[in-house]
């Protein structure tokens, strides 16, 4: 099921069991994972873009290993907060993980979470080469902390 409130879809999802975090791109597909309590994002790995039915083999299959509740996905907002064409391939790529399998999914916005990623990977003196390498599933770790902690403030605010 598709969530497009954050607070619905953590609502719907198993309280003791992590979540995975998606920057999707045009080449790769950054993951990042939750810890069970959902109060840490950590990047786990870059996959390179395929066919879809590969790529959602490799995401449920990670879902599978990891017991995993449900997957965020970033939503590349233009600046101003419009959606364009970006964020129609991010939905339409919901949808079809939903036809694949019914799975909880919501959506987090993700405008400037690869340059808060870049701007990390620079401050820890990474070399070029090792930030192409690591800045999607970095950025998918920002989209989801970010979706992480607007859960967890929620709950303290109740």
């Amino acid at each position: 099921m598709i969530y497009e409130n954050i607070l619905d879809f953590a609502g719907s999802i198993s309280q003791e069991k992590a979540l995975m975090g998606l920057d999707l791109g045009s080449k790769t597909i950054g993951v990042a994972i939750s810890d069970s309590l959902k109060t840490v994002a950590t990047p786990l790995k870059t996959i390179k873009r395929t066919k879809f039915s590969e790529e959602v083999t490799t995401l449920f299959k990670l879902i599978s290993e990891r017991d995993l509740s449900g997957i965020i996905l970033g939503l590349p907002k233009n600046m101003d907060g419009s959606e364009g064409a970006r964020c129609q391939s991010t939905r339409a790529f919901a949808r079809n993980i939903n036809k694949f399998q019914d799975f909880p999914i919501t959506f987090w916005d993700e405008r400037l979470s690869t340059v808060a990623a870049e701007k990390a990977l620079l401050e820890a003196d990474i070399t070029r080469k090792r930030r192409s390498e690591v800045i999607d599933h970095v950025a998918a770790s920002y989209i989801l902390q970010g979706a992480l902690d607007r859960m967890s403030h929620n709950k303290s605010v109740k």
